[in-house]
């Protein structure tokens, strides 16, 4: 089975931008129900569907497929939720680890989070110092808890 474990961050400051160049990405959900996420991305130029099943713990199913950019974009502007999740990736490597840190648009913006996906829950991991409190299981952070309640009505 595809897993995805992920620990998420706030920023204690804005070093970080320094560090990368910001990828654009549009995000929508066909359904963004706990047990099931269906997510729509366009990340640059690709284009992606992906499955999430309920967390437990920090882990998670997790399946993404390629489909047509056309496609994708018809199912950001027609049928997924509102509101569209835009915002910036920044792809910051540190200490042998990928950190991702986006940056919020549109309703969540002034929203800055870091992530860094795990092959185990309890592998150890080295923080850069421009990362602060984790929010890891606070499902506020969660993208697709954001088309519910933006970070703009917080």
């Amino acid at each position: 089975m595809n897993q995805e474990i992920e620990r998420k961050f706030l920023l204690r400051d804005e070093r970080w931008k320094a560090l990368g160049q910001g990828v654009e990405i549009r995000q929508g959900y066909l359904s963004s129900h706990p047990d099931r996420v269906v997510r729509i991305r366009i990340y640059g130029k690709d284009a992606m569907v992906t499955i999430k099943s309920r967390t437990v713990g920090m882990t998670r199913g997790e399946w993404e497929y390629p489909i047509p950019l056309a496609d994708a974009q018809t199912l950001l502007d027609e049928v997924c939720q509102r509101p569209i999740i835009d915002k910036l990736r920044y792809r910051i490597p540190y200490a042998g680890m990928l950190w991702e840190v986006d940056e919020f648009h549109g309703d969540n913006s002034g929203l800055v989070v870091a992530e860094i996906e795990l092959n185990a829950e309890d592998q150890p991991f080295d923080k850069p110092d421009w990362v602060g409190e984790e929010v890891t299981h606070d499902a506020r952070y969660f993208n697709a808890n954001l088309l519910k309640k933006p970070f703009r009505d917080w």
